[in-house]
């Protein structure tokens, strides 16, 4: 079973979005867009994994949902070793990317030195419940308390060319987790 379940790169990248938000449900659509693989890819991934009852499905109205199996036997090892294998960094962006964080990155002593346990982000987005449990969750995976700034996207517009902190932060060491600065 584990030769089958770790052999595509399609396959790890869908596992890890969904066991890190296993109360979210994704269509296909959703799920290619947000990993940048192809649906059809993903269609094949998703299938296989319910196969293996990893991963499990509803149809909603004309989509099919899928989303992290919690009762699976696997379910918690499974978690833990996508969690370790994705780093600190990889949990944030796989976080903000499902859900739909525009830019986020981190800034301040983490930038230097990695081994601090206070980290500062920076996200243009929305605090939903989902983002607001996901960072806890992190926080207490890693060990780190996360000062975050949330900030709607005109907002952000217009401070960046005005607000002399927002200046300061954007012209100093960041690490980019998910997003562009323009």
């Amino acid at each position: 079973m584990l030769k089958t379940l770790f052999s595509s790169s399609t396959r790890a990248d869908v596992l890890s979005l969904l066991f890190n938000n296993p109360n979210e449900k994704f269509y296909i659509r959703q799920l290619s867009d947000i990993l940048k693989k192809n649906p059809s890819g993903v269609k094949r991934e998703l299938d296989r994994l319910e196969e293996m009852d990893l991963v499990k499905s509803e149809k909603i109205a004309n989509l099919k949902y899928f989303q992290a199996n919690i009762n699976s036997p696997l379910f918690d090892e499974l978690k833990s070793l996508i969690s370790k294998s994705l780093g600190f960094r990889g949990a944030l962006k796989n976080l903000f990317q499902a859900n739909t964080i525009k830019l986020a990155f981190i800034y301040g002593q983490f930038v230097e030195d990695e081994d601090t346990s206070t980290v500062d982000l920076y996200i243009v987005g929305n605090a939903t419940p989902a983002v607001l449990m996901g960072l806890q969750d992190i926080e207490r995976k890693f060990n780190k308390s996360l000062n975050c700034t949330f900030i709607d996207e005109v907002e952000f517009k217009n401070k960046k060319k005005t607000d002399k902190n927002l200046i300061n932060i954007l012209q100093s060491k960041k690490i980019s987790l998910v997003g562009r600065l323009r």
